[in-house]
């Protein structure tokens, strides 16, 4: 380690005591005019020691770590959450809204049969499974005689029946074809009509008498000429 430098005050101390000898003898005036010169020197030298003290010089900073930060957003790669399986299908039959719905994945037929308002009343599910797990794009059918299939039309007689002796179907009847029944005109066969698809059809013939305006004698004239 380099020593600090002398002070020019001790070089000029020096100097005066090489000089002055003689008159610096003890009791003279000199010698505290010698002290007090000393004292001076001695605050100077202190001063000038303490301002010739090495600086620290400042650190250069961290250099930067290499790699990808900590930020790094996550890879793309990383499997993305499967969006919700959803059923689309066709509810037909005896419910109060037929059509088409969505359902979530996993339904059953149930929730489908919900879904379009319920079974109407009075009509019967038939052999439908409700518990069953219900297939996109599927149609479900309420109240049909085969599990879910659509029952097939009744062949079409194209021969011209005979007003008098024919047997009219009262769940498949239009409203001009209950006009031909005795005692029946437009707006009685519309309230026929009304009644059956507010109750889901007619499971038999005795229900004519719920129609209003149909009584005992008119039903009597009507029960042999009709059929469920």
């Amino acid at each position: 380690m380099r020593s600090a430098p002398t002070p020019p005050s001790f070089h000029a101390l020096r100097k005066v005591v090489a000089t002055q000898g003689p008159v610096l003898g003890p009791g003279g005036p000199g010698l505290r005019l010698l002290l007090l010169i000393a004292l001076i020197a001695a605050v100077v030298g202190g001063v000038y020691a303490w301002q010739s003290q090495p600086k620290p010089e400042p650190l250069p900073p961290p250099a930067p770590l290499s790699g990808s930060p900590l930020s790094t957003p996550v890879s793309a790669s990383r499997p993305q959450p499967t969006p919700a399986v959803e059923l689309t299908v066709h509810v037909t039959g005896k419910v109060r809204h037929p059509g088409v719905v969505t359902l979530p994945g996993g339904s059953r037929v149930t929730d489908a049969v919900q879904a379009a308002g319920g079974v109407r009343k009075g009509a019967a599910l038939g052999p439908l499974n409700l518990a069953r797990k219900i297939i996109d794009g599927e149609q479900i059918v309420v109240g049909s005689p085969g599990p879910g299939v659509v029952a097939a039309p009744a062949p079409v007689d194209l021969a011209p029946a005979d007003p008098a002796t024919a047997v009219i179907d009262l769940n498949t009847a239009t409203p001009e074809q209950l006009e031909q029944l005795p005692g029946v005109g437009e707006v009685l066969a519309r309230r026929i009509v009304e009644y059956r698809d507010k109750n889901g059809g007619f499971r038999n013939v005795e229900q004519l008498r719920e129609v209003s305006g149909i009584g005992d004698r008119k039903y009597a004239d009507m029960r042999e000429k009709v059929r469920v």
